[in-house]
């Protein structure tokens, strides 16, 4: 193996390793509340890990959806209606790179039928429960968040996973919104869905476009180092 390769391989761990370490100090100052280690650690995540697809020769799409993630994840800190908008806004566009980046294959036409049966269901309950100038945006950001979570499984199960997954942390904001009986700790449970979808999307596309690479030594290379 080529001294540019170790480094590279080095790299990309090490990057992991920082993405993983920060994302354990977040969920853990979440669930003590202490909000400061919140404050510090979650604008961290999201660059990591766009720095970690990078640093795996990832595609520009993924990067510009991890970075997206980030200025949404900076616009929620603030507990403002308009800061929220925006942010949300911003995952938005980072789902509109996704569904770019996944083609034009179609997702299973079951699985289409699932998530539009649990988005119609989730819909109809939670409509009266938020606050009116909230449901439109909501509906609409809903509606293209279901179709990146069913696109997701073109590209396999890990990306499939970090789809539902995103869904499901974002449904628990909702129901926040809505203030509907929460679980405890709820901010834990959504980071942790909403950082497991990051990382599964991610893992997903990386995994896919190494598999999709042609034979040779730079195809080995990128599916060894799968973390």
């Amino acid at each position: 193996m080529s001294a540019p390769v170790q480094r590279r391989d080095r790299l990309v761990r090490a990057l992991l390793l920082a993405f993983l370490v920060a994302a354990a100090v977040d969920l853990i100052g979440v669930l003590a509340g202490m909000s400061l280690v919140h404050l510090i650690a979650k604008p961290l995540l999201m660059p990591l890990l766009a720095a970690y697809a990078v640093a795996r020769r990832g595609p520009g799409l993924l990067v510009a959806a991890l970075l997206l993630g980030w200025g949404g994840d900076v616009l929620l800190l603030a507990d403002h209606d308009i800061a929220f908008l925006l942010g949300m806004g911003s995952f938005a566009l980072g789902h509109v790179c996704y569904l770019r980046l996944f083609g034009r294959a179609r997702g299973p036409v079951t699985a289409a039928a699932v998530y539009a049966v649990v988005l119609t269901g989730f819909l109809v309950l939670i409509w009266p429960d938020l606050p009116a100038g909230l449901r439109i945006p909501l509906t609409g950001y809903s509606l293209l968040l279901t179709a990146m979570a069913w696109r997701a499984g073109v590209i396999g199960r890990y990306a499939a996973a970090g789809g539902a997954l995103f869904l499901l942390s974002d449904a628990l904001i909702a129901t926040g919104i809505a203030d509907w009986p929460q679980l405890p700790a709820p901010d834990f449970w959504v980071m942790l869905t909403y950082l497991a979808a990051q990382y599964l999307l991610t893992t997903g596309v990386l995994a896919h476009r190494a598999d999709a690479a042609p034979d040779g030594p730079g195809a080995y290379r990128e599916r060894r180092i799968t973390i």
